[in-house]
């Protein structure tokens, strides 16, 4: 796979709009519905939140032409008071099929901050009513976040997670790692699907998410689609991010999450979404930065983050980019790209 260009499609395809979804959108996910057109699900919080101490959950969006979205009703997947690991915020879903009208979510769970993120799963018939499955998918120390599940050929499905691993070195930087399964519930961690920081500056944050495409007829490479961020400029403060913050009641109670969260977005931070090819799956070369918004400055709808993306191929040599955006004003949206290749 050769990269032959990457352009930003005009305006955005979700920004926040009703009680849902007003305060904040992030992490889409696309997913093609047999009968015709695309389903969009993303992570969202707004003042209709479920119950009080809700920090985010799981909406969608409907559209004929993977541009023009309409919003559906109601919740997707919504946190889980009476669960520790999941009482607070469900984010970040990756959706697979595994048989006739039978979908599997794999989503990033958050409870308290003194609780490490993990990924759990829930399963559908028709996309809109969830039911989450028991127990926990994947744990790690450190956490774990951003899932994105890929489908093989030979039956064996990986996910591919972010986790702050021990070779992150001392900045203690996400990385990506993977792990097996063959049932959908079931997985191991693997050693050697790893890819770590190495753009310098623009990858001095951390990992946040990473897609994988694998070989096909057209692209004899296998390709990582993933968004990291550039940490603040030296000498920075950086409010604690509420989700840190194992004190933080006050904010739990209130409209304050979003507020907060965006207030460290756009403490300094920059994110960017890259791609790196490998001959193998496992061995990454370095990486092409293919979505820079251009800074605090910048008027563009992804002028200081785009992350947290979804792929999905339009064409023999397309690929169409969803992802998380967040403006010069703090703004947070979901929009796309066109990825051409050759």
């Amino acid at each position: 796979m050769k990269i032959r260009r990457c352009f930003n499609e005009n305006g955005p395809r979700i920004e926040g709009s009703n009680t849902l979804d007003l305060y904040k959108v992030q992490a889409p996910c696309v997913v093609e519905i047999p009968s015709g057109g695309y389903r969009l699900f993303y992570t969202a919080i707004g003042p209709g939140k479920p119950y009080a101490e809700c920090q985010g959950y799981i909406l969608s969006a409907i559209s004929y032409d993977g541009l023009t979205f309409q919003k559906e009703s109601g919740v997707r997947l919504a946190p889980q008071p009476l669960s520790s690991h999941m009482s607070l915020r469900v984010l970040a879903p990756s959706i697979v099929s595994y048989g006739t009208n039978k979908w599997r979510m794999y989503f990033e769970a958050r409870g308290p901050a003194n609780i490490p993120t993990v990924i759990c799963s829930a399963i559908s018939t028709n996309m809109l009513n969830w039911d989450i499955e028991d127990g926990i998918r994947l744990e790690r120390t450190g956490g774990l976040g951003g899932p994105r599940y890929t489908s093989f050929q030979d039956g064996v499905g990986r996910l591919y997670c972010c986790n702050i691993g021990p070779s992150s070195g001392e900045n203690n930087l996400k990385q990506v790692i993977s792990a097996v399964t063959r049932d959908g519930l079931n997985f191991e961690f693997e050693q050697d699907h790893i890819l770590q920081s190495d753009q310098y500056f623009m990858e001095t944050g951390g990992i946040t998410a990473g897609v994988v495409i694998p070989p096909d007829e057209h692209q004899s490479d296998w390709a990582m689609v993933y968004s990291a961020w550039q940490d603040v400029p030296t000498g920075t403060s950086v409010p604690l991010h509420p989700s840190h913050n194992i004190n933080s009641k006050e904010n739990l109670s209130n409209d304050n999450f979003a507020a907060e969260s965006i207030k460290v977005d756009m403490a300094g931070y920059r994110s960017r979404i890259f791609v790196a090819l490998s001959e193998d799956g496992k061995n990454w070369g370095r990486a092409t930065c293919v979505i820079d918004g251009g800074g605090h400055k910048s008027e563009r709808l992804d002028a200081v983050h785009a992350e947290d993306m979804s792929v999905i191929k339009v064409s023999s040599n397309t690929y169409r980019i969803y992802y998380a955006c967040c403006d010069r004003y703090g703004n947070w949206r979901v929009a796309s790209a066109q990825l051409e290749t050759d």
